[in-house]
Formats: C-alpha cells, structure tokens, sequence
C-alpha cells in the first residue's frame, strides 16, 4: 500500500491514467470498504480539486452518506430523487452539466453547479453511488465518465 500521492497534471484522461494506478495501490490489500472509499475521494478531490467528491451507499430504500470530502452533504437520499437518487434507480452514470435544470435537484449545497453520478454496481444490483460535484457549469465529460467507472470498477469487497 502506498499513500502518497502524486499530482498529475495534463489532459484529463492523462491525469486518471496517473491517478488509477495510485488508486489501486492504495486500496490494494485493504479489506476495509470504509477505508478504501475514504482514500478514494481524498485521491480524486486532490487531483482535480473538485468542490465535492464521495459516496453514498444503499441501506435499505435509500442511499446514506458514506466517505466523502468536501463541505457537509445531505445524509440520506430516497431512490429516483435527485441526480445521485436518478443514477441509483436507472444504474447508470449521469453528466448534469447544470444541476438547476436538473429536474427535481436536491440542492445540498448552493454552491454546487454541474454533477457526475457513478453507480456501484456488484451482481447486477447498485450497492452505493460515486457523486462528484464541481463550483463550475459543466464540468464534467464523457472523459470522466469512462475514468470514473473505471476507478469505481476498481473497488472490491
């Protein structure tokens, strides 16, 4: 296990290509789920300096909030409300390139503009949600969407 970081800087994808590597070396050995979900979103939020990156993860009919980094969150979210709710109950990634016409918005912070959602999928079933969130309209591709499954991808418990 390493944790220490490098900061890549370049294109975005040669910033994940630098980056899942560590990740990977972070998590590696670790059965910890916490642990490793924490290291994830410290690994992301330091490469892209994002306003708001973590987890939440299914219990029961709702998605509680798991490791993140950023300023507090909502703690619970119902299936299908919201960006990260919509990404749970459709299990798909969702770009909102601006979270005001983002139709039924759960607006955790008024600072936050545009939003990824990556759903954990294990066995055919959503088990937690990877939600980014950025200060800027958007933020966020098709570059990040296929980085961002891939480091989700990469979470084992």
């Amino acid at each position: 296990m390493s944790e220490d970081l490098s900061i890549h800087k370049g294109t975005k994808a040669e910033q994940y290509q630098s980056l899942i590597p560590q990740i990977r070396a972070l998590i590696e050995g670790e059965p910890d789920l916490v642990a490793n979900l924490a290291n994830i979103t410290g690994a992301i939020k330091e490469q892209f300096g994002w306003f708001w990156v973590g987890f939440y993860l299914v219990k029961g009919d709702q998605l509680v909030l798991a490791p993140f980094q950023g300023p507090v969150a909502c703690t619970r979210i119902n299936k299908g409300r919201g960006v990260c709710g919509s990404s749970w109950a459709k299990a798909e990634t969702l770009i909102v390139p601006d979270v005001e016409k983002f139709p039924g918005h759960i607006t955790c912070s008024s600072l936050s503009r545009s939003e990824i959602v990556v759903p954990l999928i294990k066995n055919g079933e959503v088990w937690g949600v990877l939600d980014v969130d950025s200060e800027y309209l958007d933020s966020f591709d098709e570059t990040d969407k296929e980085y961002l499954e891939k480091i989700v991808a990469e979470i084992v418990f």
